[in-house]
């Protein structure tokens, strides 16, 4: 009768063992997974790094469209025409100084 009894005990236990062994896996995941609140700090550094390059990235590609914009078809800068032409295609005569702008 003893060796029943602490078997339904077991059985009873089981189910209940079970259940916190996967809330504590998740529980573990959510704290020290590769997206947990560990991470959270690594994230957060990650992202204030990438706003930086943006922000380099933007400061770029507003130079290159300014520079598009002296070059447009219908209103050509001849200055910029005229840079861009002797750097390229080598039409500096030899006591030329050209200096590139950024």
């Amino acid at each position: 009768m003893r060796r029943g009894r602490s078997i339904s005990i077991i059985r009873a236990a089981a189910a209940p063992a079970l259940a916190l062994l996967v809330i504590g896996n998740f529980a573990g995941y959510a704290i020290a997974g590769p997206n947990g609140l560990l991470a959270l700090g690594d994230y957060k550094q990650q992202l204030a790094q990438r706003q930086a390059v943006l922000k380099q990235v933007e400061a770029q590609r507003a130079v290159l469209a300014h520079r598009v914009a002296l070059l447009d078809a219908k209103h050509v800068d001849p200055d910029m025409a005229d840079e861009l032409v002797r750097r390229d295609m080598g039409l500096a005569r030899p006591d030329e100084v050209i200096i590139p702008t950024p």
